[in-house]
């Protein structure tokens, strides 16, 4: 709402606006007990349920229409000095916001406004964790993330099948949760709140047909060639299944690179909200605004939004808005760092109001933002850049804006700013905004938020041409080992197709070498040798952190031969590499899937 000295009284007129709801069945008896004093002494003020000077009765109309969700093509004609309060169009706004008025409920409720302040609702604070979310903890990979991680000082969180084996393996206060990427309902989505980036370790567990050592030795050796066999899952339930499993619960919390779609029409994807005008009809005035889809209104030809309408300062007023009814289910956008807005501008500025609670006449998280006139342009509303507004007052107590809450938004074109401040583009008459999309977006530069261990050779079976003597022991046996490599790649694009940030990481043979050797990277999946497990590790947590791995896939070795055993002296141990300068050799688009798509084979 805007502040601003009306006909109708402060304290009545916030008890009106204030109608989220009410106490008391319908219907309750009311004695003369039950009533204020003050409603008892004295009539209402002169404004209330008049038109014109002339008294109207109070009638209660089931039929009340309703502003419409997605078109309405009613004319907006509000003048300045022309028009009088129009009731019949408030009472209209209350109904569209808060369902069909009643007027036993109306009076208890606003009786009971005027006998007791209103309570503020408290909000949760913003959550900033950004967990680091693990999968596949206690393999040889994820083991080592985790350790990484926490001598980091980074957030942990730990999905792991087996919680004895995890507890043994980690420290007692490790941020655990027990679930299998094989079985969905195992990934409970309170599971994942707080996760903003994943790196992910899962693999189907190949091992040798004769068994291994209780220590496991031949799992150690890595570049030893045993003949293999699938152990537990199938690469199709683990590989495949599994990934898409973990995509679905971890996207909502880590993010999307584009954005999340909160209104409006893009692409083939459209998002529509239930818009009601919201004007100074509230506070007294006689502004009108409405809001419609125009079908060819869009930078491209196609459907966008279209807010208009006639501002007037007459009554004392001097705003128009239009905002969302109560989401349904709130929206939880804490992944992303602000909103941006895709529209045409008329020059004049605007304020984007986000509420946080449910009730009606409550802090807005508000930005003011200015326009061009004549040009679609896109403006970002960085959720750091949100006042807390409550009736064009800063409330400086207010609680931090909570983006895991979004309840409704809420746009405006008013004479007023806020503390006192006049808006230096407002003019009274027509106005009109169109507005294409309402988005979130993930503030520049983006870094992988989603790094996912896979395998060189994922794109080598059956491509042309290829050698299979000098290949890899999966390569060669991957339709005996139920189709491993081409699960892993299924796998892969669907991290691809996901639309999170992500850097695939190809590990070559693994071994328990320790870290430290010169390294290779490469793309379009050519390359075979062996890498250390440590190695791998660190190159995950490194590529959380840069700009140059994101999006990327690629393949990663050792430049020490099979041949020989890799070892590091203790007293003097290899410089910390900057893997940046790996990272910034890789290319976009590279995935070796370019040869196979030329000669595909059936799986």
């Amino acid at each position: 709402m805007e502040c601003c000295s009306m006909q109708v009284s402060s304290s009545l007129s916030s008890s009106i606006l204030n109608v989220q709801g009410f106490s008391s069945p319908f219907g309750r008896k009311f004695s003369n007990k039950s009533f204020h004093p003050r409603l008892l002494s004295s009539p209402l003020p002169k404004p209330f349920l008049q038109l014109n000077d002339k008294p109207k009765s109070f009638v209660y109309r089931q039929s009340l229409a309703s502003l419409s969700s997605r078109t309405n093509n009613k004319t907006v004609s509000a003048e300045a000095g022309k028009q009088s309060w129009d009731f019949g169009r408030f009472l209209k706004t209350l109904y569209f916001f808060n369902g069909p008025p009643s007027p036993a409920k109306f009076f208890e409720f606003l009786i009971e406004k005027l006998s007791s302040p209103s309570p503020s609702e408290p909000v949760k604070a913003m959550d900033t964790s950004g967990i680091v979310l693990v999968a596949g903890a206690t393999g040889g990979v994820g083991r080592r993330v985790v350790n990484i991680l926490q001598k980091k000082g980074l957030p942990v969180r730990v999905l792991v099948r087996n919680e004895e084996k995890a507890r043994k393996m980690f420290s007692p206060d490790i941020d655990l949760i027990v679930g299998d990427i094989t079985k969905e309902s195992t990934l409970v989505p309170e599971y994942f709140k707080g996760v903003r980036k994943v790196i992910n370790a899962v693999s189907v567990i190949v091992g040798p047909k004769e068994g291994d050592t209780p220590d496991r030795a031949k799992y150690s050796q890595g570049i030893k060639f045993f003949e293999p066999e699938i152990k537990g899952d199938s690469p199709e339930m683990v590989e495949y299944i599994g990934m898409k499993n973990l995509i679905n619960a971890v996207k909502g919390s880590v993010g999307l690179q584009k954005g999340k779609l909160l209104f409006g029409f893009e692409d083939n994807n459209s998002r529509e909200l239930a818009w009601g005008a919201l004007d100074d009809v509230v506070m007294g005035g006689v502004s009108e605004s409405t809001f419609q889809i125009d079908p060819i209104g869009s930078e491209i030809g196609g459907p966008t939004g279209l807010f208009k309408g006639v501002v007037s300062t007459a009554n004392n007023g001097g705003f128009t808005s239009i905002r969302t009814r109560n989401l349904s289910v709130p929206e939880d956008v804490s992944a992303y760092d602000g909103l941006e807005l895709r529209l045409k501008g008329d020059g004049r500025r605007y304020k984007m109001i986000v509420r946080t609670s449910s009730d009606w006449d409550t802090v807005g998280y508000t930005a003011g933002f200015d326009t061009v006139a004549g040009q679609w342009q896109s403006i970002r509303l960085p959720f750091s850049s949100l006042r807390p507004i409550f009736r064009a007052r800063t409330v400086s107590d207010a609680p931090p804006f909570d983006p895991t809450n979004i309840v409704s938004l809420q746009l405006m074109f008013s004479k007023f700013e806020y503390d006192g401040r006049l808006n230096p583009t407002f003019v009274e008459g027509a106005f009109q905004l169109p507005v294409s999309s309402i988005r979130t977006y993930i503030k520049d530069p983006i870094c992988p938020r989603f790094v996912h261990v896979g395998s060189a050779g994922v794109t080598r079976p059956g491509r042309p041409g290829l050698d299979l003597s000098k290949q890899p022991p999966a390569v060669r046996l991957n339709k005996e080992l139920g189709f491993i490599l081409t699960f892993k790649l299924k796998g892969e694009d669907l991290i691809r197709e996901s639309g999170m940030p992500y850097a695939i990481i190809r590990p070559c043979a693994l071994t328990e070498e320790p870290a430290g050797a010169d390294l290779i990277f490469d793309q379009g999946d050519n390359i075979t040798g062996k890498v250390s497990r440590e190695e791998v590790a660190r190159i995950c947590v490194a590529a959380l952190e840069s700009t140059y791995a994101c999006d990327k896939t690629f393949e990663v070795k050792s430049v020490i031969p099979f041949s020989e055993p890799f070892t590091v002296d203790p007293e003097n141990p290899p410089p910390e590499k900057d893997y940046n300068e790996y990272f910034k050799t890789l290319k976009d688009g590279i995935t070796g899937r370019e040869i196979l798509e030329e000669s595909p084979v059936p799986v």
